[in-house]
């Protein structure tokens, strides 16, 4: 399930003279789309925002096929948040809150020393073979996400890192810097590429356009707009995967689960309100031995 958003994009440039690559993000309907799911406190929003653009913003630096999902757990009043985008540029999102705890997330101290932040890629296998899968973890030493990011880009990549995240009611965007790797890259560049990129603030990223944005800090240093890519709210359930999730659990415990409600199971999806229902015809041809289905999936 999509919708289009003919406003949101990424845009990734080449700030030639100073030796750096970057990335810019904004999101509009999609970020609206997604925070109208859930009446979150304005913090946890906010959070969730941020990721959100981090994760359209990380599809734009590293090369993503399937997925890249930034997934933050712990124990308090933020249990968890999730922010997911395609290769394609389809975002979702969603978060949870415990019941009864005020969920004040200023800062990313607030959610406690057992916390848990990753970035998770998932490619598809080529020519048959298994997906690919990996996972970084992101230290939580960091007041804010930008900061908590760039410090992570800084240490895997051993490249220096600038991210900056911003998110209102109505808008979410980010952009990241990064100086070029091997000869391609210039300390003094870097360095005034750097400085420039300490004058701005969140309520200047939210409310610019890309281009603009671009030619007023950077150019100087001879700003080049690389590629525009569209990105819209999308989903990735479906009724066959729902089918291979109730196929995992098999018959028995599906027909039972059927008969406990009055002879259907009602599966929600929370990212965009689909709910998918099966009867037991549905369950009797979901076990016939005729049926076919493929590996069940994670219904994330």
């Amino acid at each position: 399930m999509s919708h289009d958003a003919s406003n949101d994009h990424l845009t990734r440039f080449l700030l030639e003279q100073a030796g750096v690559r970057g990335v810019h993000v904004q999101l509009d309907d999609t970020w609206q789309q997604i925070r109208a799911r859930a009446d979150y406190p304005s913090t946890v929003a906010d959070l969730l925002g941020q990721a959100i653009a981090a994760s359209a913003l990380f599809t734009g630096h590293i090369k993503v096929d399937g997925r890249l999902s930034i997934q933050l757990r712990g124990s308090g009043a933020l249990r968890t948040l999730f922010a997911e985008c395609t290769g394609t540029g389809t975002l979702r999102g969603i978060a949870t809150v415990a019941d009864g705890q005020d969920a004040d997330v200023r800062n990313l101290q607030a959610l406690g020393d057992d916390a848990l932040l990753a970035i998770t890629i998932e490619n598809p296998g080529a020519r048959g073979q298994e997906p690919t899968r990996y996972q970084g973890l992101v230290a939580l030493d960091a007041d804010t996400l930008s900061d908590a990011f760039e410090g992570y880009f800084r240490q895997s990549e051993q490249l220096p890192t600038r991210l900056l995240l911003a998110a209102d009611q109505g808008r979410v965007a980010g952009l990241m810097l990064q100086k070029l790797p091997g000869d391609g890259g210039d300390d003094q560049g870097w360095e005034h590429a750097s400085v420039l990129f300490d004058t701005l603030g969140a309520r200047e990223l939210l409310e610019t356009p890309a281009e603009l944005l671009l030619h007023r800090l950077f150019h100087e240093d001879g700003a080049q707009l690389l590629g525009d890519k569209a990105l819209r709210f999308g989903c990735s359930c479906s009724r066959e995967r729902v089918s291979g999730m109730l196929e995992s659990l098999g018959e028995p415990e599906a027909r039972a689960a059927a008969e406990s409600n009055e002879g259907r199971i009602d599966v929600h999806c929370e990212f965009c309100g689909q709910t998918y229902r099966f009867d037991l015809v549905d369950i009797d041809a979901l076990f016939s031995p005729t049926a076919s289905h493929g590996a069940p999936e994670r219904l994330q």
